[in-house]
């Protein structure tokens, strides 16, 4: 991925995709709003399917990451607007990126790396992966994305 903004602002997508296991619809429509800053840690609200709706922890690397690709877009998450898209586009503005404009980019990010393209979805995948190697039991990781916290 390019070292731009636009860059920068993917690299956050696919980090807060890989580290919370959400779909891409909960991940591209969040907002400034949806991020609860608690201390050291952060916090995340989404609707899920169905509109469940839910709150969990934001791991670090993709806060990090949120906050380089805000930084790069001269935005601050302290003083961003509640309705503000966390994920800035050069054409939609407030709205943020759309989720096929994401999906393009990814494609090309794959074929660059000389992966076969794949589908969003594969970073849900990983997700549970990352989970069950880090020692989660198969029950353990489904629970994690069937109930709200």
């Amino acid at each position: 991925m390019p070292d731009s903004p636009l860059g920068l602002r993917d690299r956050a997508i696919i980090l807060t995709l890989v580290l919370t296991g959400r779909r891409r619809a909960e991940i591209i429509g969040m907002q400034a709003g949806n991020l609860i800053l608690d201390g050291d840690s952060a916090y995340y609200t989404y609707r899920g399917k169905g509109g469940k709706q839910g709150h969990r922890e934001l791991p670090q690397p993709a806060l990090d990451a949120i906050r380089a690709s805000l930084g790069a877009f001269g935005k601050d998450l302290a003083t961003m607007p509640r309705d503000e898209s966390l994920w800035p586009s050069l054409s939609h503005h407030s709205k943020g990126i759309t989720s096929g404009t994401f999906y393009g980019n990814l494609q090309k990010y794959f074929r660059k790396a000389g992966i076969t393209p794949s589908g969003v979805h594969v970073f849900r995948h990983t997700a549970a992966k990352l989970r069950r190697d880090a020692g989660e039991s198969i029950e353990d990781v489904s629970r994690f994305w069937t109930t709200a916290a």
